[in-house]
C-alpha cells in the first residue's frame, strides 16, 4: 500500500524564547515491509534532512534557532510504501542490541497488578504468550481519549482501566519485560479502516529470538499491518518522542497537531485495476 501522509505541528510562543533547540525523529523507518518513496521535513519553511542514523534505526535531526521565534512549524509529509508482514520488522538498519529494551523506563515499569497479568497470559510459546498478553490489555483497558496524560504511568493507567494507544503501549512494554521478553514503544502514523479518519499512533514491539522484532497494538488487538507507518522507537513514549525540544526565556506555549495520511490515488486506482482483472 502506497500512503501519503502530511504531518504538520505548530508551537505558538508568548513572549518568544530567546533560543530554541528541537530533536526531530520525523523520518519513517525502511526496512522490508516499509519503503520511503519521498519524504520531506521542514521547520519554518527551511527543509531539515536527517543527520543521523541511531543505534536503535532511526533517523533524526536537530534544528536551532538562536533569535526569538513566536511561531514554530514542523512539518512532515512524503510518501511510504508499506506492506504486511504480520508485524515482523526485517532488515531494520540497527546496531542496539535486544537486552537494552529489558531495561525498565519510568512510563513502563510493571508493577504486581501487571506482572500478574502477563503472568496469566497462557501460551505453549513466547509468541502465543505475547498474542494473548495484547489480548488481555485490550480486555482490561478500555479506549477512552482524554482519561489519561502524556506522564501518566503504565500501573495507573491499568489501574484506572481506562486509557489511549500510549497507555495499551507501556503496558504491553512493562509486561512483556516482565516476562523477560524485551519490548520497545514505538511511534508512527495509523490510516485508520474507515479512510476519512486518521491519526498519529502508537504500539509496541517485542522481541523473540526466532522470529526478531513483531509489533503489537492492543489499542486494536492486532499486529501492525500495511496500513501503518512506523517512525521511532524507544524505552517508552518520552524517549521515542518524534519532537523533544529545549527552549530558554519562553512564557506560555500553545500546541497545535494535524495528521492528514490517505492511500494515493495511484494506489487505489491499481487495487482497483486488479480487482477488476480477477472479475474478469
Amino acid at each position: 500500500m502506497r500512503l501519503s501522509v502530511r504531518h504538520v505541528t505548530t508551537y505558538a510562543y508568548d513572549p518568544a524564547p530567546e533560543r530554541c533547540a528541537l530533536r526531530l525523529k520525523l523520518y519513517p523507518s525502511v526496512f522490508e515491509a516499509q519503503q520511503v518513496d519521498n519524504w520531506k521535513v521542514s521547520v519554518n519553511g527551511a527543509a531539515v534532512p536527517a543527520l543521523l542514523t541511531t543505534g536503535m534505526g532511526d533517523r533524526e535531526s536537530i534544528w536551532t534557532a538562536r533569535e526569538p521565534q513566536e511561531k514554530v512549524e514542523i512539518i512532515a509529509e512524503g510518501e511510504v510504501t508499506t506492506t504486511d508482514a504480520a508485524g515482523l520488522v526485517r532488515g531494520l538498519r540497527e546496531m542496539a542490541r535486544p537486552a537494552v529494551f529489558l531495561r525498565e523506563s519510568p512510563l513502563a515499569t510493571a508493577d504486581t497488578a501487571i506482572a500478574a497479568l502477563a503472568q496469566g497470559a497462557a501460551g505453549g510459546s513466547t509468541v502465543d504468550r505475547l498474542h494473548a498478553l495484547c489480548a488481555a490489555i485490550s480486555d482490561t483497558i478500555e479506549y477512552v481519549p482524554g482519561s489519561t496524560d502524556t506522564r501518566t504511568p503504565a500501573a495507573l493507567a491499568l489501574k484506572r482501566g481506562s486509557g489511549v494507544c500510549q497507555d495499551h503501549a507501556h503496558v504491553m512494554i512493562a509486561g512483556a519485560r516482565s516476562m523477560g521478553v524485551p519490548a520497545r514503544y514505538v511511534v508512527g502514523y495509523l490510516l485508520a479502516e474507515e479512510d476519512s479518519v486518521t491519526q498519529t499512533h502508537a504500539w509496541a514491539e517485542a522481541f523473540v529470538p526466532e522470529l526478531g522484532w513483531i509489533g503489537f497494538d492492543p489499542a486494536n488487538r492486532l499486529c501492525p499491518t500495511e496500513r501503518y507507518v512506523r517512525l521511532a522507537c524507544g524505552l517508552d513514549s518520552d524517549d521515542a518522542a518524534p519532537i523533544r525540544g529545549s527552549l530558554s526565556g519562553h512564557g506560555g506555549e500553545m500546541l497545535v497537531a494535524n495528521v492528514d495520511i490517505s492511500q494515493t490515488r495511484q494506489a487505489q486506482d491499481q487495487g482497483r485495476q486488479g480487482q477488476n482483472q480477477g472479475q474478469q
